[in-house]
């Protein structure tokens, strides 16, 4: 592919701000690149000891003499956050024509480095290692690494990225096979060189490698794909059903039919299969950084609980790389974002990730309703809500991404922008094919918003004046009133029309549902949440008490482990049982607990027995929700 189609150019959507203000617009990006599209800096990983959770890099970086500042990326799109990780920069060197040069760190801005290139130098050697494994963050295993190019690379402060210039290279251990959306690749020996692409793209380029993997075509079309390149920890991992196989193919098209183009031309999902590494997903305009447990392919439950993985990142390729919000869109990695616009970026999303799982097959359409009772519980009963509207979770998005800490169910989380904004979205959607008389949904919307005609990766930016005009149009309706009233206040409850409008209302009662058996199931927890109002680790300890629940009102916190039920050692069966028994008892249920080697009794003053959402059919109504998850793609 010719070099110039794989740029990612920056295209501003007419009367959208490209950025908030002109000062923002030009802040940190007067300097002219050295690295240019005919002398690029060239980026060689040497990936051969990934296994023992180390990579070297050797940058040559055109430079000119005098001072230079070098940055390390900081701000990282689709991370959403200054999540540059300095904690894997060590034994950083920097020399020019074989003579090492003193180099200094910023005293303010810790991703800045200062060095006095010499007289007389045209390209400055930075060598580092790069450590690929901390707490909570694994990027290798012995069989299988992740390579972000973000990690590996150091540029010229103050350029435009998409208009510096690098040559790719990685080596690879021995026998391990990769798979990357980086363009003209030639391979020798353990070495692979790719084709010169601008900073932008490298970055947009993430590779996977290892010592067992599978390649699965997913869809063809001329000269365009997408595929999936599988690695795997364990070879029997990547021995999946051929059924679901198909459905991930379907995925393709259900996306095509769902926006109406594409804006990519060979689409790479890229999945690690490793229980070390964990569970995450970053999109990319022409592949995906996925990561699943071991199992998440070979085990049915992992698919009901987590199969929107692939489908909400290959979404992204319309719905946050190709159309991006305004502010969210920054000339290089140094700038901050601005993360408001977030409900439409994930929380639709969210929404349309799922969406694609049922229509593809990936997970049963039929299933939808148990899922959307259990996420609208959820949000119905997260006690932040009384307090904090849900923009404040997306302008916060920065902070409470990385955040920890107890009562997270009140301060209010990341999750929150997704999994409502999923019942915003589906809300809007109802309303649009009640208004239209079934003839119009958010498809139509879509079409409009990232669809016709296909072309190569670019960004097309937005607002929020714009979204709401294009689904005017799809549908006249008061969306500024509407978001207002769900995004921008405070919200008592989660939309509740789009429930009856789709011929369904929410029930508690005592049969499990089944998505929060599958989400306790891989975490590996308790969740006795709309009941006694706490939810629990494998061992009893409690993880979080709900404001206002027989829990709260016992006065339990989280951090207590529980030691006994009504006298007998902790059993997360037995504590089911309890609950159950409290419909025929007037005695609450009775805790013991230890906090700090400290031991106390709690009563919880509960009687209303085990409580899951479920939704049920209205009588007489149409059933909007299946017409939504049936599957579009063409026949």
């Amino acid at each position: 592919m010719k070099r110039s189609l794989l740029l990612i150019g920056l295209v501003v959507a007419l009367n959208a701000p490209a950025f908030a203000d002109s000062e923002t617009a030009n802040q940190g990006t007067t300097a002219v690149s050295f690295a240019t599209a005919g002398n690029p800096m060239t980026v060689v990983l040497d990936a051969r000891q990934a296994s023992r959770g180390l990579m070297f890099a050797h940058l040559a970086i055109p430079v000119r003499p005098g001072p230079l500042t070098l940055v390390y990326p900081k701000w990282i799109p689709g991370e959403h956050g200054p999540t540059g990780p300095l904690h894997v920069l060590a034994s950083l060197h920097m020399s020019a024509a074989g003579h090492a040069l003193q180099w200094r760190r910023d005293d303010v801005d810790l991703y800045a480095f200062h060095v006095d290139v010499p007289a007389g130098t045209s390209s400055l050697n930075v060598d580092f290692d790069v450590l690929m494994n901390a707490e909570g963050d694994t990027m290798a295993t012995k069989n299988v690494a992740i390579v972000n190019w973000n990690r590996n690379v150091m540029y010229q402060a103050n350029t435009r990225s998409d208009e510096v210039f690098a040559k790719p290279s990685i080596i690879l251990p021995e026998d391990w096979s990769y798979g990357t959306a980086l363009p003209n690749p030639s391979a020798s020996g353990g070495r692979v060189d790719f084709g010169e692409v601008t900073l932008e793209t490298l970055i947009d380029s993430p590779l996977d490698m290892g010592r067992f993997s599978k390649r699965i075509a997913r869809w063809s079309s001329g000269d365009a794909t997408a595929e999936t390149d599988i690695f795997a920890d364990n070879p029997q991992d990547l021995h999946i059903p051929p059924k679901l196989a198909q459905a991930y193919a379907n995925a393709v098209t259900e996306a095509l039919a769902l926006y109406g183009a594409r804006h990519w031309q060979h689409y790479h999902a890229l999945l690690t299969l490793s229980d070390a590494i964990g569970f995450q997903g970053i999109e990319h305009h022409q592949s995906s950084d996925d990561r699943g447990p071991d199992d998440f392919l070979t085990n049915p439950m992992k698919q009901l609980g987590s199969g929107d993985l692939l489908s909400h990142e290959f979404s992204h390729s319309w719905n946050g790389k190709y159309r991006r919000p305004y502010d969210l869109q920054q000339l290089n990695f140094q700038i901050p974002e601005r993360t408001d616009l977030l409900w439409v970026y994930e929380g639709m999303n969210q929404y349309l990730g799922d969406l694609l799982s049922f229509r593809a097959g990936i997970r049963d359409p039929k299933k939808y309703p148990e899922y959307l009772a259990h996420i609208y519980a959820a949000m119905d009963q997260e006690p932040g809500r009384q307090d904090e509207p849900l923009i404040d979770t997306t302008t916060a998005a920065p902070w409470l991404y990385s955040s920890g800490g107890q009562y997270s169910s009140l301060r209010r989380t990341a999750g929150d922008f997704y999994t409502e904004g999923e019942l915003i979205w589906l809300d809007a959607d109802t309303i649009i094919r009640e208004r239209t008389g079934g003839k119009r949904s958010l498809d139509d919307f879509l079409h409009a918003f990232a669809g016709p005609p296909n072309t190569m990766p670019k960004v097309v930016t937005y607002d929020r004046a714009q979204v709401e005009q294009l689904l005017g149009d799809t549908a006249p309706y008061d969306w500024h009133g509407f978001f207002t009233r769900y995004v921008y206040q405070v919200s008592e409850h989660p939309p509740t029309d789009d429930l009856a409008r789709a011929g369904w209302k929410l029930v508690y009662n005592g049969t499990p549902n089944e998505f929060d058996k599958a989400r306790t199931s891989a975490r590996h927890t308790t969740d006795h949440w709309y009941s006694l109002g706490i939810r629990l680790t494998a061992d009893g300890t409690v993880r979080d008490v709900k404001r206002g629940s027989a829990a709260w009102t016992a006065g339990m916190s989280p951090g207590m482990k529980i030691v006994a039920i009504d006298h007998q050692a902790y059993d997360a069966d037995y504590l089911e049982s309890a609950i159950k028994d409290s419909t025929h008892s007037k005695s609450p249920v009775s805790l013991l607990v230890e906090q700090d080697k400290w031991f106390g009794t709690y009563s919880l003053n509960y009687h209303g027995g085990l409580q899951f959402p479920h939704l049920e059919r209205i009588k007489g109504t149409p059933d909007m929700l299946a017409a939504i998850m049936a599957p579009h793609r063409p026949k």
